[in-house]
């Protein structure tokens, strides 16, 4: 029975609280904070239970600080904005509460999507006898625990791995975004970068496409390199790895939509003057674009997100393919979300319950796929991320 403090009240937030509430014998009390308050309200009230919400500033370390010592959380679940995480780790450090989130720290103004800073505070951590558990959604996250479960179970060595994440739903808009616009835009408009030979290549942006057909009918995609922060990480634990690649599928609408707005300026991350008021671009164009929250009643179709991996068992090279596929209109259904909060939110939950029973508390910080996956795993299936694993006889997207 344990008592946690979720801060962020966006899609992601939302799937958390609702997650956490159904488990009532492991979260015991819920507090969900947002800057803004009345989305936390809105949260609580489609939960069944009571839950208590507050308003917080995530960029004020002694007002995060006040909230957690008032609160006596067991552990805060950051699903805030990634520019907030070290403010969060700081107040947790200084109030002694374990700490998780679901993405790497992001400076403001540059698209690094780096562990480095969040790495930095493994000896603080250490010392102040506290977990914090980093990118505990599903990409990073759920790949991260697939990548260790088929290294434990199905390999000697992992030698290749393919991260390959197919959104197949359609929300009717133009042009929208499935989780934050300003992250989102910001990941995919960054430079790729691939883990190969033992080190990172950089190419430009969607400059390597490849065709991917799913299982179970979801349908064939582009899918496009691109680089996602779980590549450092898992590059850095699995040093066997040659070459480690991130895929994402996009269509040619979003892509065009977003090649226009970058054309004119609107993907900027730097600020501009209008009209006596300084302005980031890209922050105005999110406050333009539909809530990703929103989308949920009008998304149909299904995810199929998961990891290719090649390596040996004994003296046999095999592939092995694992993978989850979620359907957006059971999700809305179940926690009235669409599946991208849904597949991050999940993983979340799980995240948390693993550090509240104890399975996953070691002082430091830690990477998910440093712990033992079968717990996660098991928790998946059981709480509405089921997975399956194939045996490929060959694969290779290089075109």
């Amino acid at each position: 029975m344990s008592k946690v403090l979720i801060i962020g009240a966006g899609g992601v937030g939302g799937v958390v609280t609702h997650k956490c509430a159904q488990l009532p014998e492991i979260f015991s009390e819920i507090v969900l904070a947002s800057r803004t308050e009345s989305k936390c309200k809105a949260i609580a009230e489609q939960v069944n239970r009571p839950i208590k919400t507050a308003q917080i500033d995530a960029d004020n370390v002694p007002e995060l600080v006040k909230l957690i010592n008032a609160e006596k959380p067991s552990l805060v679940i950051n699903v805030a904005l990634p520019y907030q995480d070290l403010t969060i780790m700081d107040a947790c450090l200084e109030a002694g509460v374990h700490y998780m989130d679901t993405a790497n720290y992001e400076p403001l103004d540059t698209a690094k999507f780096e562990y480095k800073w969040q790495w930095a505070y493994h000896e603080k951590f250490e010392k102040a006898g506290l977990t914090a558990l980093l990118g505990s959604g599903f990409d990073p996250g759920a790949t991260n625990v697939f990548t260790a479960y088929l290294a434990k179970h199905y390999f000697d060595e992992i030698h290749e791995l393919d991260i390959i994440d197919v959104n197949g739903g359609d929300h009717g808009y133009p042009f929208a975004t499935n989780f934050n616009p300003e992250i989102n835009i910001r990941e995919v408009t960054a430079e790729c970068r691939h883990w190969e030979n033992g080190e990172f290549v950089t190419t430009p942006a969607m400059s390597k496409k490849a065709e991917f057909t799913c299982p179970e009918e979801v349908g064939t995609f582009n899918i496009y390199r691109m680089y996602h922060e779980e590549l450092e990480s898992l590059s850095k634990h699995y040093p066997t790895l040659k070459r480690a690649q991130f895929w994402m599928s996009f269509s040619d609408n979003y892509l065009n939509h977003l090649e226009v707005l970058g054309n004119v300026g609107m993907t900027g991350i730097e600020e501009v003057e209008y009209q006596g008021q300084k302005i980031v671009p890209i922050q105005f164009l999110a406050k333009l674009l539909p809530d990703p929250s929103s989308l949920g009643p009008r998304t149909k179709g299904r995810t199929c997100i998961g990891c290719v991996v090649r390596g040996v068992k004994g003296s046999k090279e095999r592939i092995v393919y694992i993978y989850n596929i979620c359907d957006h209109q059971a999700c809305y259904q179940e926690v009235q979300s669409q599946a991208i909060s849904y597949t991050t939110g999940v993983p979340a939950m799980i995240g948390a319950m693993n550090i509240l029973n104890g399975n996953w508390v070691k002082p430091g910080v830690w990477n998910i796929e440093q712990f033992d996956p079968d717990p996660f795993m098991d928790a998946m299936n059981k709480y509405g991320l089921p997975w399956k694993v194939v045996e490929l006889t060959d694969f290779n997207l290089d075109q």
